[in-house]
């Protein structure tokens, strides 16, 4: 009955002290383990956001080129086909990086909330 009582008084000083190095000890260490994973998360996505516009535009050049040398014309295919490879490598990188900063706004506001 007592415990009860207890419960409906407003929380003495040093348990509210308590609470609150608590959530910032909390904090510290989830800062802490994400600064490893960022370093390495950035690299990552670096080298992702690299490989997504390199390969499209390593596409593009090598089929233009070989329409060339096949069916040569006025029009160079092997640039035309560079511009197409490179666009859609920037788009496939802003996709990428669009859905990975959404990922991070929702680890922020999760963590916000708790």
């Amino acid at each position: 009955m007592a415990h009860e009582e207890k419960r409906d008084q407003p929380a003495s000083h040093e348990e509210l002290m308590v609470e609150e190095v608590g959530a910032k000890e909390e904090r510290r260490m989830r800062a802490r383990r994400s600064r490893n994973r960022s370093t390495w998360f950035g690299l990552g996505a670096m080298g992702m956001i690299g490989w997504s516009v390199a390969v499209p535009t390593l596409v593009g050049v090598a089929l233009g080129y070989w329409i060339d040398s096949r069916w040569p014309s006025r029009i160079s295919w092997t640039l035309m086909l560079l511009i197409l490879g490179l666009a859609l490598g920037c788009l496939n990188a802003w996709y990428w990086v669009m859905r990975e900063q959404g990922e991070i706004d929702r680890e922020r506001k999760e963590e916000d909330n708790d």
